[in-house]
């Protein structure tokens, strides 16, 4: 299998090519942050990026992963620094129980990186297949709005 790219960082792999990406990610590669919720690709807590684009890594094989760049949780910060979406989460006291809030902060940054100043119907648009047991919608919208006023 050729090599798969997370978080920048090239990793040659002996996989089935058919096997899930969040499983690679989460048992091949070591990184717990992207996590399983339903396996069916609707509640978003597997979410990564995928040349900067929202995935669902629980149904994207890892054969459609190989030559892409991958940027799981763990990649967003940089040395050691967390990066505007993150800090806006914790400013906002977002998380409740925090198992989809991986899945929330790779969705919100992907809408940011093309959406630099979303209004609440590109927000509810972009984040929409997310889901938050919790129901932190109206503090997830905020830490959004928070992010995007950081420059």
């Amino acid at each position: 299998m050729p090599a798969l790219i997370v978080n920048g960082k090239t990793h040659d792999l002996d996989v089935e090519p058919d096997m899930p990406l969040l499983w690679v990610i989460r048992n091949e590669i070591g990184l717990t942050g992207t996590k399983y919720g339903c396996g069916v690709a609707q509640c978003g807590a597997c979410t990564v990026l995928m040349d900067g684009k929202p995935v669902r890594s629980c149904m994207l094989a890892v054969s459609g992963a190989v030559g892409r760049q991958i940027t799981t949780i763990e990649g967003l910060s940089k040395d050691g620094n967390l990066n505007k979406v993150q800090e806006a989460w914790i400013a906002e006291d977002v998380p409740q129980c925090g198992y989809c809030q991986s899945g929330q902060i790779m969705s919100a940054t992907a809408l940011l990186n093309s959406t630099p100043n979303p209004d609440d119907s590109d927000i509810d648009a972009a984040m929409a297949g997310n889901i938050c047991r919790c129901g932190t919608y109206v503090r997830i919208r905020r830490a959004i709005h928070r992010a995007a006023a950081k420059v």
